[in-house]
């Protein structure tokens, strides 16, 4: 315990670069997944292949594959990213494919009745997506995307193989320097669960209040 106590503040820091990669992966892979969802439905033949083409290459190319790629192989060749960000655009890559086909399955509960209706009134096809589509796409997609939170909390993990000081990494130093590899291990591992299900907690609550406004509008 005495590892712990004279390091918490570089754990508290790694865990802090670990928050931040997780969020902003998580936020970028949520908006681009998304507008690749609406491609993947769109009456354009050429976005749709885009998009397949892009779901299937990020969902299948491993995140530290990509990570390596981007910190230690792209500034070879010129393209300076600090190795944060290149772990952060891995991820994002990685879980956009994941969340494109989480909230195509939300896009495909919506009845197409409501988007006839949609149209019937002039409504061109941004406005429809934008405010019919994704809105119940998304409300639907809650807990598909909670899952998808987790994974990027999860493979933000792999930085530490990059050189990020990131939680995983913080607690493989200071195993090096104590020896002490259960106990930090078991520390580094019940942060992350502790993580993990307060994202299922929070998703499971919107998702019932959702649920329940949803149930009234009716």
């Amino acid at each position: 315990m005495t590892t712990i106590v004279h390091n918490w503040s570089m754990i508290a820091s790694g865990l802090l670069t670990t928050l931040v990669i997780s969020v902003t992966a998580y936020a970028g892979a949520l908006v681009l997944g998304s507008l690749l969802a609406v491609c993947r439905v769109s009456p354009l033949p050429p976005l749709r292949l885009l998009a397949a083409t892009w779901v299937t290459v990020a969902t299948n190319v491993p995140v530290l594959c990509s990570m390596i790629l981007l910190g230690l192989g792209i500034p070879r060749l010129g393209v300076h990213i600090t190795l944060l960000w290149a772990a952060v655009v891995a991820v994002v890559f990685s879980g956009s494919g994941y969340v494109c086909e989480a909230v195509r399955s939300g896009i495909n509960t919506v009845s197409k009745g409501q988007v006839e209706a949609a149209r019937a009134l002039g409504m061109p096809f941004g406005l429809i997506v934008r405010a019919v589509v994704l809105p119940q796409a998304l409300a639907q997609a809650i807990q598909p995307l909670v899952n998808i939170l987790i994974a990027c909390l999860i493979g933000s993990s792999l930085a530490a193989a990059i050189g990020v000081p990131e939680l995983t990494n913080v607690t493989r130093a200071l195993n090096n320097q104590s020896g002490e590899a259960v106990l930090m291990f078991l520390l580094s591992g019940l942060v992350y669960l502790a993580i993990a299900y307060l994202a299922t907690r929070v998703g499971s609550l919107l998702e019932r209040r959702l649920t329940r406004s949803q149930g009234a509008a009716r």
